[in-house]
């Protein structure tokens, strides 16, 4: 993965040199419609908003509203009003008799109970992947760049249920280029384009940095993963004058040297003038896929508002409530409570994996005291199957074998005191944070007072460590060229995929292309 500055600065990369007399530009950026997709019509911004039952508009998907849920972050009443009224599930909506242009649209969605995880997709292209976080929570997501040509503007999502309240459709801010800015263009700004970025930033990169291409007009309006690199007409917003005048530590470009006044002075005056450009795109690249670092497991941990449901009864604990609350949403009635039969042979089942027995059963069932289903429990839990049901799921994740795998697969002596390790430290109810700990660097760890520890409690640690010699070998270790490189290669793959939920081992030559790991983060390992 890029780090944060090449990121961002791969996102307005430019070399530009000379200026030309400003070009006269037309009307720009001009608001063509904003729906609010289940509600009426009202005002925002002071832009006319069109309601649900707007001409040229078809919605396939559930109406939803909760005028209570309070929003993050507030707004106001209106913009408010219009968020908490949506279209749920997989919506697709489409707008007919778009006339011909290119155009810039924004979606509104929001969260009023879980988290949701979906993608949007604008005339079948995916312009994001989306994960909705806690109740309340909405965004103004966009702007997204599409030209229309078959009259048709189409918004559509796929996975989790996506909660889309409004869209904004603005025609898009650049002018038709006028002969003088064309010849600027060709003559000055292209040639610069061609010299200083499309090593990185074009169809022929081998690997397109920052998500950002420079070689089309529809590209560099798309921008990379942050974004539009130029706001045409408007030079002080656009990000890429920012760069170039190394503004931000963190967003510099050329990164190999700052360009003269002059230069930036002429890249100025081209962006005032509605940055003409007359290129259309004449090649395809593969769009690289940003690092995910939004996704769900990457996030600080944090407690989640508790919903409100109808059937609050219900709940006896505090996971009931988002249980029920997700069936309320899904119009699911929950099951009766199930017989006392049924309890015992799940719990047995759940916690060591054994049918109960006759006489566990009738004992159980002769039983009627108020506890007696938490005493089984209980039991259970102190069972010496508890560790050995549970420690199975554990032993699956590293990847447990008693043998070396590959192709000699010989047997790996001793290996099944890790395993037994395992299972005694979930009967003992080790604190998960010591139990990764002691696996990864047990025998680096010693207690506060280590002349109190014992031989066996020292050997217990060592022991932990049995996880890091669970890798494969590749052949005898008798051959002094045996390639211990291919067994640490494996050990920190399952590392990163036990400990991180991460595919770390792309970054052993590169970058991560989808994950938020560089390849000093992999050798720090």
């Amino acid at each position: 993965m890029p780090d944060r500055m090449t990121v961002a600065l791969a996102s307005f990369a430019v070399g530009l040199c000379c200026s030309f007399a400003p070009v006269q530009a037309a009307e720009t950026g001009s608001l063509y419609r904003a729906i609010n997709l289940n509600g009426p019509a009202l005002t925002i911004d002071g832009h006319e908003w069109e309601g649900q039952d707007a001409p040229r508009l078809a919605i396939k998907a559930k109406a939803f509203e909760n005028q209570a849920v309070k929003l993050v972050p507030e707004t106001d009443a209106e913009r408010a009003k219009m968020i908490r009224s949506s279209r749920w599930g997989e919506v697709e909506i489409a707008l007919a008799k778009v006339p011909s242009g290119s155009y810039k649209v924004w979606v509104y969605v929001w969260e009023d109970n879980d988290p949701e995880s979906f993608a949007i997709s604008l005339n079948d292209r995916e312009v994001a992947k989306y994960r909705s976080g806690p109740a309340g929570k909405w965004d103004k997501l966009g702007p997204w760049p599409v030209r229309v040509a078959g009259g048709e503007i189409r918004i559509t999502t796929k996975g989790g249920a996506a909660n889309l309240s409004g869209i904004e459709i603005h025609r898009a801010g650049r002018p038709n280029p006028t002969a003088e800015g064309i010849e600027h263009f060709e003559k000055r700004i292209r040639p610069l384009f061609v010299k200083h970025c499309y090593d990185c930033h074009s169809a022929d990169a081998d690997e397109i940095e920052g998500g950002l291409r420079l070689d089309t007009r529809d590209a560099i309006d798309e921008g990379g993963y942050t974004g539009p690199a130029l706001e045409p007409g408007d030079p002080e917003a656009s990000l890429l004058i920012k760069a170039v005048r190394y503004e931000d530590k963190d967003l510099q470009m050329p990164p190999d040297g700052k360009l003269s006044d002059e230069e930036i002075a002429d890249l100025v005056a081209w962006i005032k003038a509605g940055a003409p450009d007359p290129r259309e795109a004449t090649a395809i690249a593969k769009s690289p896929t940003p690092p995910k670092t939004d996704h769900w497991s990457l996030q600080p941990v944090a407690a989640p508002a508790v919903p409100t449901v109808k059937d609050a009864a219900w709940a006896r604990t505090a996971i009931d409530v988002f249980i029920r609350a997700k069936q309320e949403t899904k119009g699911v009635t929950p099951a009766g409570e199930a017989e006392r039969e049924s309890l015992i042979r799940r719990a047995m089942f759940d916690f060591t994996g054994l049918p109960p027995t006759p006489e566990e059963i009738d004992a159980f069932l002769a039983d009627s005291s108020p506890d007696a289903f938490e005493r089984i429990v209980d039991r259970l839990l102190a069972a010496p199957e508890y560790g050995e049901r549970w420690g199975r799921h554990w032993l699956d994740v590293v990847r447990y074998a008693d043998t070396a795998g590959d192709n000699s697969d010989y047997p790996i002596p001793q290996m099944y005191l890790y395993r037994n390790w395992v299972i005694a430290a979930l009967n003992r109810d080790e604190p998960y944070d010591k139990f990764i700990e002691l696996q990864l660097a047990g025998d680096l760890m010693t207690p506060n007072d280590a002349s109190n520890e014992t031989a066996a409690e020292k050997r217990d640690r060592i022991i932990a460590t049995g996880y890091l010699a669970n890798a494969k070998r590749f052949g005898s270790y008798e051959d002094k060229r045996y390639p211990w490189h291919l067994t640490i290669e494996d050990t920190i793959d399952n590392l990163g995929r036990t400990y991180l939920a991460l595919t770390v081992n792309c970054a052993r030559c590169h970058d991560h292309k989808f994950d938020p790991l560089s390849a000093e983060d992999y050798y720090a390992l």
